[in-house]
């Protein structure tokens, strides 16, 4: 059987064509899935986001993005779509997001979907505060100290 030829590529929302691709993720996940507001899922963040795709056999698969913000380096929009979740793509998606953010900051955090706390938490973080609702769906913020 074929190996499968995964690549994470960096991009910035001004490389329309990865950009799109991205967009077409989370609109899938985010939007049709789990009917997030379109203007809340794209924001004012798109511009100075650091974003990433997914590409299995260059295929978009997943997408993920990181901004810094005034508390630290924020993680965000994980998305794998569905047919291809559970194939350990969004660990590596993870693993590598973390690796870049790590060299912006020493402290990452995120909003975890509860479905998601458990995921986030093999990698490391920690839930801090409780639980809250955000786009109408519940999360806890969790951290990530790196001590770089």
């Amino acid at each position: 059987m074929k190996q499968k030829k995964i690549k994470i590529l960096p991009i910035r929302a001004n490389d329309k064509k990865a950009f799109e691709s991205c967009r077409r993720i989370r609109t899938d996940v985010f939007i049709n899935e789990q009917e997030v507001e379109e203007e809340e899922e794209f924001d004012e963040f798109e511009e100075e986001s650091q974003h990433y795709l997914l590409l299995l056999d260059e295929t978009a698969i997943g997408t993920a993005r990181w901004r810094r913000t005034e508390k630290g380096v924020k993680l965000e929009r994980f998305a794998i779509l569905a047919a291809y979740r559970g194939n350990k793509y969004g660990e590596l998606l993870l693993s590598k997001v973390i690796e870049d953010a790590t060299n912006a900051g020493d402290y990452l955090y995120l909003h975890a979907q509860l479905k998601a706390v458990n995921f986030y938490g093999r990698q490391g973080f920690k839930k801090v505060g409780p639980q809250f609702e955000e786009c109408n769906i519940w999360h806890y913020k969790m951290e990530l100290k790196t001590n770089t």
